[in-house]
């Protein structure tokens, strides 16, 4: 009996370095951004990351959501599981990302871009919320050409089952489908994640375009909320969105589609394509006490959802994995887990 191939988890996103420090509201204001969101830089934020640095007492932890996603996978399966791809810049910050991710287990496959920085996330933590502003730089410059490159892409047909984050849609479309249609034409299984409320609200049509290969979609209940706007859906109920998507047109139709929506310490909610009945799980209960930081729990979410996904486990056992990761990440700063 042969031995399993190496790397069956490929996540694909945008590669940043989160400087996370505490904050208030009229750092907040200062700024204008909200207590517990995620945008994209513009120029009047450009100042919040040497702010964050100088005054706010930041951490540097390696990010992106789908790189915490990938990490977290990484912590749960066997080594040499999960392979990660983006772009980032020829610097001390690239630098200490693959530290990060070699101190994981992670293997990363950057591409590597000779004019812009590597991306970088400020993160403000205002007791249990926290509002990201990403300036992608780097991570912005990721090409089909390194996806489809001698190099990567027989680790693209190693691979069985593709994990691509909503921010990428912001990047690099063509790469997103090339996973999406190498997925359905093989029959592996292609998981994306809404990622924040802004890709349905302002990337809808690019969401769209992805929406017949996803095996999985993966998201909150603001997302979810923000999707059921932008779709026209006259409705806020959770399970009714999470329907809605699951019920969508697929283009692999051997595999039901899943949508799978958090809700903070309120149940999971799952719906599979074809069935009436939509899924609640309960949330494991942890103490206020016990929260350090909330940011990157959906990544860490996704990432013990996904492993269980690698392994073959059933879907509630998956959501389980899924909730027990999040649980750890918590109790640490940043998203991060027990060594």
């Amino acid at each position: 009996m042969g031995s399993k191939p190496e790397y069956p988890l490929l996540c694909l996103e945008n590669p940043l370095l989160d400087i996370q420090g505490e904050g208030d509201e009229a750092l907040l204001q200062q700024y204008e951004l909200k207590a517990n969101d995620a945008i994209l830089a513009e120029e009047k934020h450009m100042g919040l990351y040497s702010e964050l640095l100088t005054n706010r007492n930041a951490k540097l932890i390696a990010g992106g959501a789908a790189q915490n996603t990938a990490r977290g996978a990484q912590y749960i399966l066997p080594p040499r599981s999960v392979l990660y791809i983006g772009c980032v810049g020829k610097d001390e910050y690239a630098q200490k990302l693959r530290e990060a991710c070699d101190a994981a287990g992670l293997r990363v496959e950057y591409r590597v871009d000779e004019t812009a920085p590597t991306g970088r996330c400020g993160v403000i933590i205002t007791g249990h919320n926290r509002s990201m502003c990403t300036h992608l730089a780097a991570a912005n410059e990721y090409k089909l050409d390194h996806l489809k490159s001698p190099e990567i892409w027989p680790l693209v047909g190693q691979a069985s089952i593709y994990y691509v984050g909503g921010f990428h849609l912001t990047v690099c479309v063509p790469a997103v489908m090339a996973l999406a249609h190498e997925a359905s034409e093989k029959g592996k299984t292609f998981i994306m994640n809404l990622s924040a409320p802004f890709i349905p609200q302002f990337f809808k049509q690019q969401l769209d375009e992805t929406s017949p290969y996803w095996d999985y979609i993966i998201g909150n209940e603001t997302e979810a909320l923000a999707y059921a706007e932008a779709a026209g859906l006259k409705t806020k109920d959770i399970g009714e969105i999470a329907k809605y998507m699951a019920g969508l047109k697929k283009a692999n139709e051997r595999r039901k589609r899943v949508a799978v929506i958090t809700q903070g310490t309120d149940p999971t909610i799952v719906a599979v394509q074809g069935e009436e009945s939509v899924k609640q799980y309960p949330v494991r209960t942890i103490s206020k006490e016990q929260i350090y930081d909330t940011n990157g729990a959906g990544d860490a979410f996704a990432g013990g959802f996904v492993a269980g996904i690698v392994e073959g486990r059933t879907l509630e056992e998956s959501v389980d994995m899924g909730q027990w990761l999040a649980r750890l990440s918590i109790m640490e700063l940043g998203p991060q887990w027990p060594s």
